[in-house]
């Protein structure tokens, strides 16, 4: 087993604030990802590093 946790977080959706069926931890990268929320039903691009967000436009 790996000693370390890592640490890891549900994505929260920007417009409605649920959880969305994505899960990112600290050493996740991503850019320009489609973030579909499965509640308000809208799909926004986001970049994410190091646990934060922010919305592409």
């Amino acid at each position: 087993m790996n000693s370390k946790i890592e640490c890891a977080q549900w994505i929260l959706c920007p417009n409605c604030g649920n959880k969305t069926r994505t899960k990112v931890y600290e050493d996740t990268v991503v850019q320009n990802f489609p973030l579909y929320c499965t509640k308000c039903k809208t799909e926004v691009r986001v970049d994410i590093t190091q646990l934060k967000m922010t919305v592409n436009k």
